[in-house]
């Protein structure tokens, strides 16, 4: 029995240690900056997309 025991916190162990490595960041500062920019970028663009639907449906209602 003891051997089930072992291969237990053998699995335990390596789940532990994979979930910390997933945590890991691995991209710099410059990177992490750039990517953060891009999709501020995308979300602006989606919301002017937006504003000018409301803007359009509330010009017609007039």
């Amino acid at each position: 029995m003891s051997r089930g025991n072992q291969r237990e916190k053998a699995r335990e162990a390596n789940l532990k240690k994979q979930a910390a490595q997933k945590k890991v960041n691995t991209k710099s500062g410059t990177e992490m900056q750039r990517d953060k920019e891009a999709v501020a970028a995308l979300m602006r663009a989606k919301q002017a997309a937006a504003d000018a639907k409301r803007a359009a449906e509330a010009a017609k209602k007039k």
